[in-house]
């Protein structure tokens, strides 16, 4: 019977893994709550009309990589319902700030998440069929300044200070604005009449995009077609004075709080709801695909989904292409691994003849455990079979330190502690353990 493996383009994050994971996200929630974010929790499938609408039919993720199934009616009567396991996450928030009426508070919703995505795209490094993104979403009406230039300026800020408080040096923001509805509009008209003398030299998914959608041909990675992409018109010269005047508000905004960027004519996201502002942090160390992040402004995505008039502005960082940049930086102290160690390791000792004593210094040492990880210390408790030999390798390789555990010191109160950093070997009275452990 062949050997069971993990899905391709999936992969299990094992504990050594998991302790750098947990520490960004700790990090991003502790950056998120001084900005007054809060998380939210969306299904993780959705109904893919959810998407089709929001995200945009012509994109390649709604186009070639979700995966998408048609559920069981309830009933005969019934049509079966097209579902999706999310591709994105800022089309599900949305979803929900409508469902929940959150717009009716007139208050700004600030909203985080950290969770899983799914799309089939070729598995490469720092790039699976399953990842984890943590993004948020700045928005609600209009009277709540949801449009303001500094809500883009804010978002930007906030993440240069994420990425500053990770130890993530060398990063780049790059900037642009895509504009307003009736810009990108125009602008597609342009770039569709530039791709006409064009479109034939390029790969076949730029020919399709080329007639159903032409913006969508700068998201093209294809290195033979990137002369061609550079050649065409920029979009600034299609943006009107109050797009202009909203982005030169943010990039003041971003020169007076001292974050750096530079200007991107070309960068306009793959996802159809974006306006005006659009943006992504970039790093040297992963390669050719090097978006640790991206995002941008949304301000028509809730009426697209039939909600009210709610303009955003949000983000997602690629949580596995963070964690490739973190570990390729070893130099960063911070956020060394500790390699699991715990605080102390319990080595009950017994005669491994008499079962009654095994079993009662077994006991002894599952209470003093208890008693060190309620006073915060966390622990592995060993057994009473090993020899000392075995205890002290086990120990050497899961703790910091080690207790002695045996008929003396459970009679005495006094337990023998040795540190593995310093070779210390002390006698500390059962009462003072966890103070001696602390410090």
């Amino acid at each position: 019977m062949a050997t069971l493996k993990a899905v391709r383009g999936t992969r299990d994050l094992l504990p050594a893994e998991t302790e750098l994971w947990n520490r960004i996200e700790a990090t991003a929630r502790n950056v998120f709550a001084r900005y007054r974010f809060g998380e939210i929790r969306t299904p993780l499938f959705e109904d893919t009309a959810l998407f089709a609408r929001g995200v945009g039919e012509e994109t390649d993720i709604v186009s070639k990589e979700m995966y998408t199934w048609e559920d069981r009616a309830r009933a005969q009567s019934e049509k079966p319902q097209s579902l999706t396991l999310r591709p994105e996450n800022t089309a599900g928030v949305v979803r929900a700030y409508i469902e929940h009426k959150l717009g009716e508070t007139g208050q700004l919703q600030k909203l985080y998440y950290i969770g899983p995505q799914f799309r089939r795209e070729r598995p490469q490094k720092g790039r699976y069929r399953q990842f984890w993104q943590i993004g948020a979403e700045v928005i609600g009406p209009p009277s709540a300044g949801s449009e303001s230039p500094v809500r883009d300026a804010e978002i930007l800020e906030m993440l240069a200070t994420l990425l500053d408080e990770l130890h993530i040096e060398g990063w780049t923001l790059e900037l642009n604005s895509v504009g307003s509805a009736a810009d990108r509009e125009r602008y597609n008209e342009v770039l569709r009449q530039a791709l006409v003398q064009v479109q034939e030299k390029m790969c076949a998914d730029c020919q399709r995009r080329a007639v159903t959608n032409p913006l969508r041909v700068l998201d093209c990675k294809v290195p033979e077609d990137q002369p061609i992409i550079d050649a065409l018109p920029k979009i600034t010269a299609s943006l009107d004075q109050e797009s202009k005047d909203h982005f030169a508000q943010v990039t003041a905004a971003l020169d007076a709080a001292g974050v750096p960027y530079r200007l991107n004519p070309r960068l306009v996201r793959g996802l159809d709801y974006y306006t005006r502002t659009t943006f992504e942090f970039t790093h040297g160390g992963l390669g050719a695909q090097n978006a640790l992040l991206g995002g941008g402004r949304y301000d028509g995505l809730s009426e697209a989904i039939g909600g009210p008039k709610a303009p955003g502005i949000g983000f997602a960082i690629g949580l596995d292409r963070l964690v490739l940049t973190l570990q390729a930086a070893q130099a960063n102290q911070d956020f060394a691994l500790s390699k699991g160690k715990v605080d102390v390791y319990i080595a009950p000792m017994a005669d491994a003849k008499n079962a009654a004593r095994l079993g009662a210094m077994n006991a002894a040492a599952l209470v003093l455990a208890r008693a060190l990880r309620r006073a915060g210390l966390s622990a592995e408790l060993g057994d009473a079979s090993f020899r000392l030999k075995k205890s002290f390798e086990a120990a050497d390789k899961a703790a910091r330190r080690i207790v002695i555990l045996g008929e003396d010191e459970l009679d005495s109160g006094v337990l023998t502690v040795k540190d593995f950093s310093t070779g210390e070997q002390k006698k500390i009275p059962r009462g003072e353990l966890a103070a001696h452990l602390r410090s």
